[in-house]
């Protein structure tokens, strides 16, 4: 099941932050960008910003991008509209989990129950996390500083530590503005295939007040309700 709600959500659009140098000359150590992301962490509570997102098929080297908004507030609730090019929602409200599609008005239903500690590992990497909790769930390296969109973000590389995530990532990296200590950019390595996907995040805004409405689900009459097996 996890694998296939990550499928659903993780993506993104391939940036020139990839092949940006990273300098060498930076005076932040790892010990303190883990202590600027416990403080930051401690003060998160909601956000919203647009995402544009794609996957990476290396073998056929073919690229599918998609983009919309993203809604993330820290009492495990989110939601990501996806607008280009088919319209689908993911909402999570705690447990819960949907994938919407207007199309065919058709709505995807799962309970994370256990897995939901690993699901947020991939939805929610970078958006309040601790440097603590990274700790606890990665080998964590200082790639060095980069500029990218004229902001100067640091650049970590995350090597899952538990079994259950290192079968479907082999490493992770995360650009991090240091100015506000989120995420504008994530990259994700698929284990095994060389695929990969990267997700980049502009116009965001922290710790805006967001409704409970909005993590409601509530679909169009009619709508067809599966819960898949698995």
């Amino acid at each position: 099941m996890v694998v296939l709600l990550c499928s659903a959500v993780t993506g993104a659009t391939l940036s020139s932050a990839a092949g940006v140098p990273v300098s060498q000359q930076s005076n932040w150590t790892l010990e303190n960008v883990l202590k600027q992301l416990d403080a930051q962490a401690a003060v998160f509570h909601s956000l919203t910003a647009d995402l544009e997102r794609t996957k990476v098929t290396v073998v056929v080297n073919d690229k599918s991008t998609e983009s919309g908004q993203i809604l993330v507030r820290r009492d495990d609730k989110m939601r990501i509209d996806l607008t280009q090019p088919d319209p689908r929602t993911i909402l999570r409200d705690g447990d819960k989990f949907y994938i919407y599609n207007p199309k065919i008005r058709r709505v995807e239903e799962y309970n994370l129950g256990n897995k939901k500690s690993v699901l947020d590992q991939f939805l929610l990497l970078g958006f309040g996390t601790s440097g603590t909790s990274l700790k606890q769930s990665y080998t964590i390296s200082l790639q060095g500083e980069v500029t990218l969109d004229n902001r100067k973000v640091i650049l970590l590389e995350l090597s899952p530590t538990t079994d259950e995530v290192r079968r479907q990532l082999s490493k992770i990296q995360l650009w991090l503005d240091e100015s506000t200590w989120l995420p504008v950019q994530q990259q994700f390595f698929e284990t095994g295939s060389g695929d990969y996907f990267i997700i980049r995040y502009k116009n965001i805004a922290r710790n805006v007040r967001i409704p409970d409405s909005e993590f409601k689900p509530h679909w169009p009459h009619g709508t067809t309700r599966v819960q898949p097996q698995g």
